[in-house]
C-alpha cells in the first residue's frame, strides 16, 4: 500500500466529501445545532484570555495560508527582498507561539473548571487534541524548516489546486518531512470532524445576524404577557 496515496490522495477527498455533504444536512435538517455552545456563564477569566489569543491568532494564520493559496506570485514578489521576507518569518512564528499560549488557556480551562468539564462532550476533546497538533508541527516547521512562506507556494499551493482540480498530485508531499506530512494530514482530519463539531458554528458569523428578522420578546406579568422589547435574534417580525 502507497502511504503517501492513502493519505494525501484518497483521504482528503473522503475529507472534503464528508465536510461539505454532512455540513449541508446538518444546515437543512438541524439548524438549530449551529452553534459554538457557549460556556461564558461558566467561567470567564480564562475563556477571555485564551479565547481572544487563540482566535485572532488561528484567524491572521489561515488567512496568511488563504493568501498564499490564492496569490503566490504576489507572496513570492513580496519575499524576493530579504528583510521583508524575514519580517513575514518572524511575525508568523510569532503569530503562532500566541496562538498556542491561548489554545493552552483554553485546554486547561476546560481540565481545571469543574463546572465546564460537565458541559464537555468528548468531540471538544478531539478538536483541542488536533488543534493542538496543528499548532505545534506548525511551530516545528517554521523553525526547522526555514521560510516556509516561500517554498509554501511552489509545493502547497500547487497541490492543494491540483486537489480541486480533480488532477491530484501526490508527488509534491512524498519527499516532505514527516512534521510536514503530519500538518498537512491534521488538516484534513480537522476538515473530515468539522461538521460532526462545534466549529461548523464559524460558517454562520457573523454574516446571518445581517439577515435575521426581528423578533418580539414578551414577558409574564402577573400572568399576562406584555411586550418587552425588540430583541435581533431571529424570528417573525409579526
Amino acid at each position: 500500500m502507497d502511504w503517501n496515496n492513502l493519505l494525501f490522495l484518497i483521504f482528503p477527498y473522503i475529507a472534503l466529501i464528508t465536510a461539505v455533504v454532512v455540513t449541508i444536512y446538518r444546515a437543512i435538517y438541524r439548524p438549530f445545532t449551529f452553534s459554538s455552545l457557549s460556556s461564558q456563564l461558566l467561567e470567564r477569566k480564562k475563556l477571555y484570555w485564551g479565547s481572544i489569543s487563540f482566535h485572532w491568532g488561528i484567524i491572521i494564520i489561515l488567512l496568511g495560508h488563504l493568501a498564499a493559496l490564492l496569490f503566490p506570485s504576489t507572496l513570492v514578489a513580496w519575499n524576493s527582498v530579504p528583510v521583508r521576507l524575514y519580517l513575514l518569518e518572524l511575525s508568523g512564528l510569532a503569530l503562532a507561539i500566541w496562538t498556542l499560549g491561548g489554545l493552552l488557556i483554553l485546554i486547561w480551562r476546560r481540565l481545571s473548571d469543574r463546572r465546564v468539564q460537565v458541559v464537555t462532550t468528548p468531540m471538544d476533546g478531539v478538536v483541542l487534541a488536533l488543534l493542538l497538533v496543528s499548532v505545534i508541527t506548525g511551530i516545528w516547521t517554521a523553525a526547522g524548516y526555514r521560510f516556509g512562506s516561500y517554498w509554501f507556494t511552489g509545493i502547497f499551493t500547487p497541490y492543494l489546486r491540483s486537489l480541486l482540480i480533480l488532477q491530484p498530485q501526490v508527488s509534491l508531499i512524498a519527499p516532505l518531512p514527516f512534521v510536514i506530512k503530519l500538518h498537512v494530514f491534521n488538516f484534513f482530519l480537522l476538515l473530515i470532524i468539522f461538521p460532526f463539531s462545534r466549529l461548523v458554528h464559524i460558517i454562520t458569523y457573523p454574516l446571518g445576524y445581517l439577515f435575521r428578522p426581528w423578533q418580539i420578546v414578551l414577558r409574564a406579568r402577573k400572568g399576562r404577557r406584555e411586550p418587552a422589547g425588540v430583541l435581533y435574534t431571529g424570528g417573525s417580525r409579526e
